[in-house]
């Protein structure tokens, strides 16, 4: 039976199949938690692994790397979130960016994933309240994708890195589980 958990913790910490890179559509280091994963993963390993992906990405889209230096996961996935200030009314694209990250796991036959919150630090823009719009997309997600595929078990950590990011998130998460 599928799972899926909200820890306040880092994603890249988990010990799952994979971990999710809130990606930019370049595929480029950047801040934040694909600042980290880039750090952990030797920045020049991941950007030659990422070198062999055809870029720029479309928003809402996810590919999957090895995690190379990284010990406790075999892979990433690269999840390109929406910009919501640029795109303030994207939720449909946070939504694919989730439920196409689930999709990229079960294509590479793995099982369990941890997401950041993706598209609720500076990716939020103005949104009221971006952290509890993130957690509402994955749990749609995850809903969706346990409902298309009811006879494929995964078990996902959902990771509210900050103790505000897990105070925004909690009434979203149980209200929805």
């Amino acid at each position: 039976m599928s799972s899926i958990v909200l820890l306040n913790e880092s994603c890249v910490d988990q010990n799952v199949d994979a971990i999710v890179n809130a990606a930019n559509k370049n595929l480029a280091p950047g801040g934040g938690v694909c600042g980290e994963i880039f750090k952990r993963a030797n920045i020049v390993d991941l950007m030659i692994a990422c070198s062999y992906i055809k870029r720029p990405l479309p928003v809402g889209s996810a590919v999957l790397t090895k995690a190379c230096q990284i010990k406790n996961a075999s892979f990433i996935i690269h999840a390109v979130g929406p910009d919501f200030s640029v795109t303030p009314t994207a939720f449909d694209k946070l939504f694919d960016a989730y439920y196409n990250s689930l999709c990229v796991l079960k294509e590479y036959l793995l099982h369990s994933i941890s997401f950041p919150l993706i598209s609720s630090g500076i990716y939020g823009g103005d949104l009221e309240n971006p952290v509890a719009e993130s957690t509402k997309q994955c749990l749609l997600a995850y809903k969706k994708f346990t409902s298309d595929y009811p006879d494929y078990q995964i078990d996902v950590k959902v990771c509210a890195y900050s103790s505000e990011s897990m105070k925004e998130a909690k009434p979203v998460f149980y209200s929805m589980i």
